[in-house]
């Protein structure tokens, strides 16, 4: 079981921040045998499909160096005209080949662990030039890996190649008994073959080395449970503070709610439980009545003394008072199912304004009895 540097097992899963830190690091799964595997395929199957070509254009190429005329020889100025010549179908020749080797040396180590780009595996780390470190890697559980995979890699390369040696062994004594030209094309096809049939030979330690490295990559990403629960502090917030940020966030809006009861038309009482500021205002555009404030206990008293403070009227009315608390957020309008009941409030209100500045009789009694819905009902 992996250890940490404090000593605790690593026994947790990676973490997804975990993996996308280890993946900025660059360090993802790779397999070099995969890699070797899929160039040493792709070099042996270039090798059979474009040989013909590959042997027909060297063959042009021996024509023409080695049956030069008596006036070329002589003539100092040809050898660089050659020389060009036999470079550039040197090049053509073999192009198609190094194209298909440069794709899969390419795509090959993107194939495990995908692309990627870091910039911190470019910069230096003296940890590795220290003696020590570098002795204790070379007797690492890797190192023995590695070398077990290169004697295998030994072992496997050795035994298919005698395999194809016999199995190929009367088509390379025929080729000293064919013509030139057809000698050449033929041992370019045995050599294709034979690397291809010692690079599936390989595909056997490549199969056994990524899950390896997969197995490795997860382990060396593995945590320990502190280093969980640090994570999940740093990322999500510690409790203490999430708690003092909530806090802090409960004052604020509770400062901005007393801060509009003075501009409410009417606070609805339970009488001491619940209390609620409400505002009318059709001017504003405002199709409903609008909460400004609620709270129960020590907050409705406060918000009483606040109404009282500057005079906005205050009534009871303990279901209306209830049903509002539980049904509107702050700032929000009424329900309406509460459209009629509250409508009466605020007429009452409106009324006993007018009688007040001396412009209307005095309103009857607000009735106790107010039209609530049973699905907006709350009980005391």
């Amino acid at each position: 079981m992996a250890e940490s540097e404090s000593g605790q097992d690593k026994t947790e899963e990676p973490t997804d921040k975990r993996k996308r830190d280890s993946r900025e690091k660059g360090e993802v799964a790779r397999s070099k045998e995969l890699n070797t595997v899929a160039v040493t395929l792709a070099g042996a199957g270039g090798l059979l499909a474009f040989g013909g070509y590959l042997a027909e254009t060297l063959m042009t190429l021996m024509r023409m160096n080695f049956s030069l005329t008596r006036e070329v020889i002589v003539d100092e100025r040809s050898m660089g005209t050659f020389l060009l010549a036999s470079g550039k179908m040197a090049i053509w020749s073999v192009q198609p080949i190094l194209i298909l080797l440069f794709v899969i040396s390419f795509v090959a180590p993107i194939a495990l662990g995908g692309f990627l780009f870091s910039g911190s595996l470019l910069q230096p780390k003296f940890s590795r030039m220290n003696p020590l470190s570098g002795i204790k890697r070379m007797f690492s559980m890797n190192a023995l890996t590695e070398l077990l995979k290169a004697v295998a890699k030994f072992v496997m390369i050795l035994m298919v190649a005698l395999l194809v040696l016999a199995s190929d062994r009367e088509a390379l004594l025929a080729i000293a008994n064919e013509p030139l030209e057809q000698a050449i094309i033929h041992a370019v096809q045995v050599v294709g073959w034979s690397a291809l049939w010692m690079a599936a030979g390989l595909l056997l330690i490549a199969g056994l080395d990524v899950p390896y490295q997969l197995f490795q990559t997860n382990k060396k990403m593995k945590m320990t449970k502190q280093e969980v629960k640090d994570e999940y502090k740093d990322s999500e917030g510690k409790p203490e503070v999430k708690q003092r940020i909530r806090q802090l966030q409960r004052e604020m809006s509770q400062r901005r709610m007393m801060a509009a009861v003075p501009d409410a038309d009417v606070i609805i009482t339970n009488p001491t439980h619940y209390a609620v500021a409400l505002q009318y205002d059709p001017e504003k555009g405002g199709s409903a009545p609008l909460l400004l404030a609620k709270g129960t206990d020590f907050m409705a008293l406060k918000i009483r003394e606040i109404g009282v403070e500057h005079k906005v009227q205050i009534l009871e009315s303990p279901a209306l008072a209830r049903a509002i608390y539980y049904s509107t957020e702050i700032e929000q309008e009424i329900p309406a199912g509460l459209y009629l009941a509250v409508a009466q409030v605020l007429a009452y209100v409106f009324q006993i304004r007018q009688y007040r500045a001396g412009r209307g009789k005095a309103p009857e009694p607000l009735k106790k009895d107010l039209p609530i819905p049973e699905d907006l009902r709350r009980d005391s």
